[in-house]
């Protein structure tokens, strides 16, 4: 097995995991996750040599996603029509995922690396080079969101 090999085995559902929190969609989690995957495997031999080369897919993960985000805003201003809605298969997940979809990214993100990847806020404000109190900051404004947005949720059920 190569090195790449091994780290796409060892990787791979947790960056899955975090851009389906960014994104709440799993068709364009599944596309960043391969475009990532793709950028790193042309880079491998330097990007193997980084000291969390794991990182580094979060990051390109994240800028995808802020940039479809924007596409989407732009798509939406241009009074484009809605597709068709699909019913989501377990309306728990998707409470959760509607209500994540209101959070600033920076929220969206520390919330997924918290939760989903089971990173430390000092982890975090590592990997994204912000103060400690910044990431507690995050976490603490996107949980009373998601509180509120899903406390929204139940008086209208």
């Amino acid at each position: 097995m190569s090195d790449f090999e091994a780290f796409y085995r060892g990787t791979a559902p947790r960056l899955m995991r975090f851009a389906y929190g960014l994104t709440g969609g799993l068709a364009e989690a599944q596309d960043f996750t391969q475009e990532a995957y793709a950028r790193a495997w042309q880079r491998w031999p330097s990007l193997q040599r980084y000291d969390n080369p794991e990182a580094w897919l979060r990051l390109v993960v994240t800028r995808l996603a802020t940039d479809w985000w924007r596409r989407l805003t732009v798509r939406r201003s241009a009074a484009l029509p809605e597709p068709p809605h699909v019913p989501p298969p377990d309306e728990e997940l998707m409470t959760v995922v509607a209500a994540l979809k209101k959070l600033p990214i920076d929220q969206r993100r520390a919330l997924a690396m918290h939760y989903l990847l089971d990173q430390s806020v000092a982890e975090i404000a590592v990997e994204l080079s912000v103060p400690v109190n910044t990431v507690k900051s995050w976490l603490a404004r996107g949980r009373a969101g998601l509180a509120a947005a899903l406390g929204e949720r139940s008086h209208v059920n």
